[in-house]
């Protein structure tokens, strides 16, 4: 080792003696008489000249060759340059980096080779360079990274070809995904640890977590989770916390990392005293009083403050000021742990929309998001117009990803809005198979584009088959109909129904119509219907009741329906805040052989009660009458089954005392109280409680204790406007294999004609 430092020191002394005599034999300032290019085979010589920016006649100096000699090795064309001169010629010496013939990926399974080609910078017929394939190999580890796999490595090989080629491998061994083996807290005294890991996205390995990917280390994720920490205990009322680092360090075998959390929780503080002030003309502070949820007296909680300051900029909106800015004041006294909330609502900045850009739409038209707009170019700048907005694009179901950011714009008063999303398949072939207490089993196919030629347009086609119904829908709806904020669809169906098991028919129904919708304001919607179909009863059992044997044969019902709802539900699918009210009529007669009016109403509250429990209140209505004629069992109202757990399907109301046939009627209401809960299972399965309790009635049948076809014989028929009642508790899981759905109820007021059905179940998949 010391032989070789010698030898080291020994030749820079002898570089640094020789290098003023070599710069005083090539920098002399006299002209280049030519320069040579050697060692060149694909690249021409004018090729390097171009790359030199030096030419014979130029002076031989030493910042001109310095010049030349980088600007050749930046080309990265080249793995050697020298330069030298021979009399008043300069000689460029040079050796080329080869070009690759082939590129391959060996031993990647997780990953195909199309994701790592995409990744990579380096293709066929591209310049090999040593830089290069050490920045892709780094490329490729971060992607198995991403993807939890901390053990991976990649290692290139290159291949030597003939005519400076050169096939480039990158070999792979994956490794086993690092798992996050354990979480640690360190400084938290008020909640303990399992508290903790459940408000973080990141959780500990566990055999259960199969289908979630939340177990791997990612430290994107991590920095969610200390933004989680601090809104969780802010939300607590602990103003002071900070989460002073989070460390993930790594086991000596890369297969599992190891989180700790260093925590300072602070002081809890309640809320002092709450006011509001304003500098706006003619608004009153204290008819926002409603808006406000922070009450003195309780904890601080700061998710609860910014919800405060969300409804007084709606409702301060609503009233009319376009240009409105809320700031919170807040007053700490540490000493007493009070902080005192002040909102300050002042006229905020005049700001106009000046443009909308949006970003990311390869296949959906830009007019079918510009329209999802509460605000056009030229508006005044509204916030709420702007989350409205960003909750109706969402709603499209087009985007996995929809992302709103406000931007200077040309002048102080001027905002540019870029929207950026990030496109989803809305093309659906789907087979589906489940079981339902009501149906038996079940298989579906469905065939769907929600998003037809990217203009949103909604076509549809449908095949179910079940234990007891056949079906086949076609639809097809343009969300905007002559460009106008108006929906319009057109829909046709057969239907085959077997009603053995409760009124000892078969039902078959052949028909379609159109429809169209439009909004009366932002939550207020309208309906319109007209449905043509022809109605067959058939089959009929000779054991059946009088009143459905005189119903054989088919009928043809011409109906016009109007619906108009107001939903102010935070959500479609999973409601946890808000309410719905629903009110539809039904008119048949306009042609064909039925005539009736047929009336139902709707509505259904939510509240969320503390943080993870919903507590609903649902309920509806109905009521139908002929017009100068009896009504069809078929349009009948039936009550039981999914709309009163506890009772069989059709398993309430009137009915035949002789044959057990239910008749239906034409008057019921039904309602449903509800407690939804977590399981205590972990989040990312959500898996959920429920208990209920139903209750409703059906009665004043169509169909009297009369000879309907006289033979004699009087039916004996149940017609009783008594109230049923069950309670029960239920889970629902929406797992990736489909909707599962499990209640158990029991009658607690009922009829000794009813049927009970204590088990209700019903599972669903697609592939």
């Amino acid at each position: 080792m010391g032989k070789l430092i010698e030898r080291l020191i020994v030749g820079l002394m002898a570089l640094v003696v020789a290098m003023p005599a070599v710069a005083q034999g090539i920098f002399t300032g006299e002209p280049i008489a030519n320069i040579r290019v050697e060692g060149n085979q694909r690249i021409e010589q004018e090729t390097v000249l171009s790359y030199m920016q030096l030419s014979p006649g130029d002076p031989f100096e030493a910042q001109r060759v310095d010049r030349a000699l980088k600007n050749l090795f930046a080309s990265g064309l080249f793995a050697d340059v020298s330069l030298r001169r021979e009399g008043d010629d300069l000689v460029v010496t040079v050796v080329e980096n080869p070009i690759i013939n082939r590129l391959a990926f060996e031993g990647n399974s997780r990953i195909g080779d199309e994701e790592l080609q995409n990744e990579v910078q380096l293709r066929p017929r591209v310049v090999y360079t040593a830089t290069k394939v050490q920045a892709d190999a780094k490329r490729i580890l971060d992607i198995y990274r991403r993807s939890g796999r901390f053990a991976a490595t990649v290692e290139p090989k290159v291949i030597p070809l003939d005519q400076n080629r050169v096939d480039l491998v990158f070999e792979i061994h994956e490794g086993d995904i690092t798992e996050v083996r354990r979480i640690d807290f360190v400084g938290n005294k008020v909640f303990d640890d399992s508290d903790l890991r459940g408000e973080i996205l990141t959780q500990e390995s566990a055999w259960y977590r199969f289908l979630s990917a939340n177990d791997t280390y990612d430290p994107d994720r991590l920095t969610v989770d200390r933004e989680a920490l601090r809104n969780f205990y802010l939300k607590e009322g602990y103003a002071d916390f900070r989460v002073i680092s989070s460390v993930a360090e790594l086991s000596p075998d890369r297969n599992a990392f190891f989180i700790t959390f260093t925590v300072e929780e602070g002081e809890r503080y309640t809320f002092g005293a709450i006011d509001v002030k304003t500098t706006l003309k003619d608004l009153d502070p204290e008819s926002l009083r409603d808006d406000i949820s922070t009450i003195e007296g309780d904890w601080y909680n700061a998710e609860e403050l910014e919800r405060t300051i969300d409804r007084i900029s709606d409702a301060v909106g609503d009233l009319g000021y376009a240009f409105v800015e809320v700031r919170p004041q807040a007053e700490k006294d540490s000493e007493n742990k009070i902080i005192a909330i002040t909102y300050d609502i002042r006229e905020g900045p005049r700001v106009y929309v000046e443009r909308i850009d949006i970003n990311g739409n390869v296949r959906t038209l830009d007019e079918v998001i510009r329209r999802e707009f509460r605000v056009v170019e030229g508006d005044a700048f509204n916030a709420s117009k702007i989350r409205r907005t960003r909750q109706r694009i969402q709603n499209l179901g087009f985007f996995s990803k929809v992302d709103l950011q406000t931007v200077q714009g040309t002048a102080p008063d001027r905002t540019i809005i870029e929207v950026e999303v990030e496109e989803q398949s809305t093309g659906e072939l789907s087979f589906g198979a489940g079981f339902s207490t009501s149906d038996g089993p079940l298989g579906n196919v469905s065939l769907r584009e929600r998003n037809l030629l990217g203009r949103g347009q909604d076509v549809r086609l449908d095949f179910l088959i079940s234990g007891n119904r056949s079906q086949i829908n076609f639809s097809f709806t343009e969300p905007y109909f002559l460009d106008q904020d108006l929906s319009a669809g057109l829909d046709a169906y057969r239907t085959e129904t077997d009603r053995d098991d409760t009124t000892t028919f078969k039902e078959r129904n052949l028909g379609g119509g159109f429809r169209f919708g439009w909004n009366w304001g932002e939550f207020f919607r309208q309906n319109v219907r007209y449905n043509l179909s022809n109605d067959d009863i058939f089959d009929i059992k000779s054991t059946s009741s009088e009143v459905i044997q005189v119903q054989d044969g088919s009928a043809i019902s011409s109906v016009i329906s109007q619906e108009v709802s107001y939903d102010r539900r935070d959500s479609r699918i999973n409601p946890t805040d808000g309410y719905l009210i629903r009110l539809q009529n039904d008119a048949a007669g306009l042609g064909g052989d039925t005539r009736y009016l047929r009336t139902r109403l709707n509505g259904s509250f939510y509240q969320p009660i503390g943080e993870d429990l919903v507590a609903s209140v649902s309920g509806e209505a109905g009521y139908i009458f002929g017009l100068d004629q009896n009504i069809r069992i078929t349009d009948m109202f039936f009550l039981g089954g999914a709309n009163l757990r506890g009772f069989e399907s059709k398993g309430v109301g009137p009915r035949d005392l002789d044959t057990g046939d239910y008749l239906g009627g034409k008057k019921y209401f039904s309602g449903t109280v509800q407690l939804s809960f977590p399981l205590g299972l972990p989040e990312e399965y959500k898996i959920r409680g429920r208990a209920f309790s139903d209750f409703g009635t059906l009665f004043d049948t169509e169909f009297t204790n009369a000879d309907a076809n006289g033979d004699g014989v009087t039916p004996r028929i149940f017609d009783e406007a008594s109230i049923r009642a069950s309670a029960g508790v239920g889970i629902t899981w929406e797992s990736p294999f489909g909707p599962f759905a499990f209640d158990l109820a029991y009658p607690i007021i009922k009829e000794e004609t009813d049927n009970e059905e204590f088990f209700r179940f019903s599972v669903g998949t697609r592939f």
